[in-house]
């Protein structure tokens, strides 16, 4: 493991954390990198998360207040138990129960990772919460509104008061608090981790093993290194949903080229996570694969790493599907998924 510990001003504080807890300094919190991870993405350094930072992110993140209605937060939609997805939801839904048009994605390891949002809408994750509070199907809110509520809260008053030098309650705090949270949500301790660390509980099935190498033959271009994604986005062969009427990346670039291109997601947690795709159309990893290996469609912007001696997609036997299968549940992290720290309170 890799520690960043940056340090930052120490003051005494009383925040209160579970009503009976009180953190009596607010101390800068070390974020460790796993040793099989690449370096951070994000500037850890300008907004270094310390205790009363991340408690005051987390209570921002389950506090439904923050949309239209006052129920709909943003761990409604992501739950932590499926790798805080919206599981069973073909799409994200939010306020009056409107749904949207594409698959809630994963958080874990955003500290990693450059864009956010399936179409890469903000490469900034201080500005991604945004995006679904002002999605007028999702949280429904303006950041106004949002603001001058966290404000007449007296007990956000005291968090913000705590965990920022300057103490207000202001759209650059709020977004960093956020941050604060999402940055510390690193899952990296799953038994494929264990393996490639030589660490205890860590043993593959000769069945993993097997899917490991295929894995690394046939997906790895797109799902690179230990955070299983190359943060690129690409066309996967998906045929559009006419009645979606989503052209993915070419809606924030409005160019050609990068219609029906999508983020690549990660594969972390991916036995939780389902349904697969940008649209949530695949209810099980099965269907995926199938989808590579039988059912990816021509386009002019196809990616061409699907596109084998005139060949589209990717050549997989069912016992080759069965081995990438077995591969893929190592990727889950119950660690992770029961971390006490994520929880909504």
């Amino acid at each position: 493991m890799r520690s960043i510990l940056i340090s930052l001003f120490f003051f005494t504080v009383i925040a209160c954390k579970d009503n009976d807890d009180y953190i009596e300094v607010n101390e800068t919190l070390t974020l460790e990198i796993p040793s099989n991870f690449p370096e951070l993405a994000y500037d850890i350094e300008a907004n270094p998360p310390t205790e009363v930072g991340f408690e005051l992110g987390r209570q921002l993140f389950y506090d439904g207040n923050l949309s239209s209605n006052g129920y709909v937060s943003c761990g409604f939609c992501h739950e932590q138990n499926t790798a805080f997805t919206h599981h069973g939801h073909q799409f994200s839904h939010g306020v009056d129960d409107q749904e949207g048009t594409r698959n809630t994605p994963s958080i874990q390891n955003v500290a990693f990772k450059t864009k956010f949002t399936w179409d890469g809408a903000t490469e900034f994750l201080d500005l991604f919460p945004i995006i679904p509070i002002t999605n007028e199907v999702e949280m429904g809110e303006t950041m106004t509104s949002v603001l001058a509520k966290v404000k007449a809260d007296t007990n956000y008053q005291d968090l913000f008061s705590r965990a920022f030098e300057d103490g207000e309650v202001n759209m650059d705090n709020f977004l960093k608090a956020l941050s604060q949270f999402m940055v510390m949500m690193i899952s990296s301790n799953s038994k494929y981790d264990k393996y490639v660390r030589g660490e205890e509980g860590g043993d593959f099935s000769d069945l993993e093993i097997e899917g490991l190498a295929l894995f690394k033959n046939k997906c790895a271009t797109c799902h690179v290194s230990d955070i299983f994604t190359d943060d690129a986005f690409r066309n996967n062969g998906l045929p559009p949903d006419p009645s979606l009427d989503d052209l993915g990346r070419e809606n924030v670039t409005g160019l050609l080229t990068d219609r029906y291109k999508f983020k690549v997601p990660s594969l972390r947690n991916v036995e939780l996570t389902e349904p697969y795709m940008h649209d949530g159309r695949f209810g099980s990893l099965e269907a995926v694969l199938n989808f590579y290996s039988d059912g990816v469609t021509e386009s002019d912007t196809l990616d061409e790493e699907l596109i084998n001696d005139g060949v589209l997609g990717i050549a997989l036997t069912d016992d080759e599907k069965e081995a990438i299968i077995a591969f893929l549940y190592t990727l889950t992290d119950e660690e992770y998924i029961y971390d006490e720290r994520f929880e909504e309170f």
